[in-house]
């Protein structure tokens, strides 16, 4: 069975696509076969660092009929991991037709596994309440982005009731390591993937992604399981 990793969090500007790229980079060397479905199709800048080295889908999760692609892609496609990048406005399309996704999952002998990834912001919180509410069968983790501040400061979802119920779940609270801004630049301005950054920055941007692709190992060994 292969999972579907969707990578939430339902703001612009809290690390989604970043961590999106972490994710299948992961998956990769590890040898598995990803199929990248970016949904931020007004703004793909997954989708283009990728689409030359994985197979990927442009999927508009704002309507009905991207739900029904989104099944269908992953019943067409059994044997690759799916990593979903959802765009900062989902949460409505989350709450119209997420349940078309939800319902299918136990036909499509799939697991539902959420990264949410959070801010220090009170919404970062509301939103995954939401979220949790229409994917009921998901399996959820919060990554708490570091470059917003060391895991201490996140004291709104440290202390909540949420951070209990998901743990209780069986969810885990991760730190997503901080990349220097330099090299997360470059990445984004020349939409490369990580692995070809790894390869193409010069010496020392090439050593920092070296020791933030580490850290992420050890934060992503503790998620991703296929």
């Amino acid at each position: 069975m292969k999972n579907i990793y969707y990578i939430g969090g339902a703001k612009g500007g809290v690390g989604k696509s970043f961590l999106t790229m972490a994710v299948v980079d992961y998956l990769k060397e590890a040898g598995e076969k990803v199929l990248l479905i970016e949904s931020d199709t007004s703004n793909p800048d997954t989708w283009k660092a990728y689409k030359d080295t994985t197979e990927t889908e442009l999927v508009n999760l704002d309507e009905a009929d991207g739900w029904i692609q989104l099944v269908n892609l992953s019943a067409n496609n059994p044997d690759s991991t799916l990593v979903i990048n959802t765009a900062a406005r989902n949460n409505k399309g989350e709450s119209a037709f997420g349940e078309t996704l939800n319902n299918t999952l136990g036909e499509l002998n799939r697991k539902l596994v959420t990264l949410w990834v959070i801010n220090r912001q009170r919404d970062s919180l509301e939103l995954l309440k939401e979220h949790m509410d229409v994917f009921s069968k998901a399996e959820i983790h919060v990554v708490r982005n570091g470059h917003f501040g060391e895991e201490s400061k996140f004291e709104l979802y440290n202390n909540s009731k949420l951070r209990a119920a998901i743990e209780e779940h069986g969810g885990t609270s991760e730190t997503f390591p901080d990349l220097a801004d330099r090299v997360s630049d470059d990445i984004y301005t020349k939409r490369m993937s990580i692995a070809a950054a790894s390869k193409e920055l010069p010496i020392g941007n090439r050593a920092e992604l070296m020791r933030w692709r580490n850290e992420v190992k050890k934060v992503l060994g503790k998620i991703i399981h296929e």
